[in-house]
């Protein structure tokens, strides 16, 4: 199984106030779900857990399961090597919709072509069961740049339904335009909203369509009301919970680096705001997961 990180997170500061200790292990869960996004390529700090390592934590806490997502070429055939050499690990493959501007600003058509058409190479493996993430985000990519992102957007669509597998989406700040392209492009059978951060009107669409909507521990961030009036429209079949880590640490322990062993947090805090017995939240944690990415076992 792969050790190496491949880059180290981008935000990370050695010389901020950041209290930079791993949260301790919360109680175990239930019943076993799984992370359905999470980056363990990425390094934060010092304090890096092996996939191995995050593997076993997690697991100790109920969370026996991770989907590895891609974001590039690169990372993405870092996940298809880590999950061919373990049966608790899937992959993902994609160009960031942060990334395709990238390419094409500082390298040409040509370069994200390249990509996109190797994406689609590794799309093929057994071990990948989703193209993502994927989508649009008109927080970071420059106006003159949206295009691009828009037509990259489109090819993994194609990615998707070309191989029968699930399209993860990445949407900041732009929920009315990747509705619109999922809808103008004709959306693959599984969508997952990865990170979902829209509000109780988004959740209804996604509900009408059938889409998955993947909450992580920004639900339990103070101010994000939208959310939590999101996650009580949904039907819990359409629910599934992620980390993306090693970013977006639930609360009491925001700001402090996240793992999948931090996924119970999240899930008890879930099950409050839906008033739903906590075991029964994590059955249709983990049925959904697997509606969405398969089995995990290797076959």
């Amino acid at each position: 199984m792969s050790t190496e990180p491949l880059r180290q997170r981008s935000d990370w500061d050695p010389n901020a106030k950041r209290e930079m200790e791993l949260p301790p292990s919360p109680e175990a869960l239930p019943i076993s779900v799984v992370d359905t996004h999470c980056h363990l390529d990425i390094e934060d700090g010092d304090l890096y857990l092996t996939p191995a390592q995050a593997l076993e934590r997690a697991t100790s806490v109920g969370v026996d399961r991770i989907v590895q997502v891609g974001v590039d070429v690169e990372s993405s055939r870092w996940g298809v090597e880590l999950a061919a050499k373990t049966d608790r690990i899937l992959a993902t493959v994609a160009i960031h919709p942060n990334e395709a501007p990238r390419i094409f600003a500082e390298q040409g058509q040509a370069a994200l072509d390249s990509a996109l058409a190797e994406i689609a190479e590794l799309a093929k493996h057994p071990r990948v069961r989703a193209i993502g993430e994927t989508g649009l985000d008109f927080f970071r990519t420059e106006a003159d740049l949206l295009a691009v992102q828009e037509e990259s957007f489109r090819a993994h669509i194609q990615i998707a339904k070309d191989n029968d597998k699930a399209l993860i989406i990445h949407d900041r700040d732009a929920h009315d335009d990747v509705v619109r392209v999922l809808q103008s492009e004709g959306a693959p059978k599984k969508v997952v909203f990865h990170c979902f951060s829209g509000d109780e009107s988004l959740a209804r669409i996604a509900a009408e369509n059938g889409w998955y909507c993947s909450f992580s521990g920004t639900v339990t961030f103070k101010n994000s009301h939208n959310l939590r009036s999101a996650l009580t429209v949904l039907p819990p079949e359409l629910i599934l919970i992620e980390t993306d880590a090693p970013f977006l640490t639930p609360t009491p322990y925001r700001g402090r680096p996240n793992a999948s062993y931090l996924i119970p947090i999240t899930a008890r805090f879930m099950a409050d705001v839906r008033g739903m017995e906590l075991a029964s939240l994590c059955k249709y944690l983990s049925d959904n997961a697997e509606s969405v990415f398969g089995n995990f076992s290797n076959v």
